[in-house]
């Protein structure tokens, strides 16, 4: 298939890492009609959205006399949007010392999400999981809403993320048209587990993969990250690519995954008046 990353090298993959988080947060972005930039020095999408994650830098090739001034420009942005903030350091992005840049304008280091890949064609079959669990493809708004309720029972911050999250999937369309794909576990018939699966940069992405606490350490986990994987590699694609947790590492190293590199968050948001 066109578009499809060919060269597995780890220059490629580091990089096809960054671009296809980037992708899916620019799409999000753009379906809640967010203030987007990507001019070759600065990339981001800031407004309409209550979550500093979204709102977000990702990407920089600055030099170090015009790094503070695009720092402060992303500020001023954020404010103007009456929106919390973040920076999403990657390998990629200049100049090197940005992280401490963003400190001393007043961003906070949040932590890294790993950027992990794995080659699709090594993937197991299937993992073993509690009988009774299936996982469908999203496809209608009744299915949407049942994915946007299991994400809001805990992941990130709660159903405000996963009511926003939803709205811009609603936006964007269910079907096989773009770029986009959702899916939902079902235990016993009971929504337990989430994923969304983003075709950008030549690389299947996998993001929002979330276990309900009381599901976890069964196998749904990897059983739900692994389906749209595989759904994946029947279309043709070749490396599949995410941004762990430390608590999601050890479930995606047991399918295959490998730490290729690590992604600093740097958050912001106004102090009180």
């Amino acid at each position: 298939m066109a578009g499809i990353l060919r060269d597995p090298s780890e220059p490629a993959l580091v990089r096809a890492i960054e671009e296809n988080a980037a992708e899916f947060l620019l799409a999000l972005g753009r379906a809640a009609g967010a203030e987007l930039r990507d001019d070759g020095r600065v990339r981001w999408t800031i407004g309409n959205c209550p979550i500093d994650y979204h709102n977000a830098v990702v990407g920089a090739e600055l030099t170090p006399e015009g790094a503070d001034e695009e720092i402060e420009a992303s500020l001023g942005r954020m404010r103007e949007h009456g929106v919390p903030g973040s920076w999403h350091l990657g390998p990629s992005m200049r100049p090197p010392d940005l992280g401490e840049r963003l400190v001393a304008h007043g961003f906070e280091y949040g932590g890294d999400d790993i950027g992990m890949a794995a080659d699709l064609a090594a993937l197991p079959e299937e993992v073993a999981v509690p009988d009774g669990f299936a996982v469908e493809r999203v496809r209608s708004e009744e299915g949407l809403a049942a994915w946007v309720e299991t994400l809001g029972s805990g992941f990130g911050e709660g159903p405000v993320e996963a009511r926003w999250v939803g709205e811009m999937y609603r936006r964007l369309g269910l079907g096989d048209e773009g770029p986009l794909r959702h899916y939902l576990g079902r235990l016993g018939g009971e929504p337990v587990a989430t994923a969304t699966l983003y075709l950008g940069s030549g690389v299947a992405g996998a993001y929002f993969v979330f276990t309900v606490e009381r599901a976890r350490r069964r196998g749904i986990g990897a059983a739900i990250t692994l389906a749209p994987l595989l759904e994946a590699r029947d279309l043709g694609y070749r490396s599949g690519v995410l941004g762990s947790s430390e608590m999601g590492y050890p479930v995606y190293s047991r399918l295959g995954f490998e730490e290729r590199c690590r992604i600093g968050l740097y958050e912001w948001r106004e102090a009180p008046q």
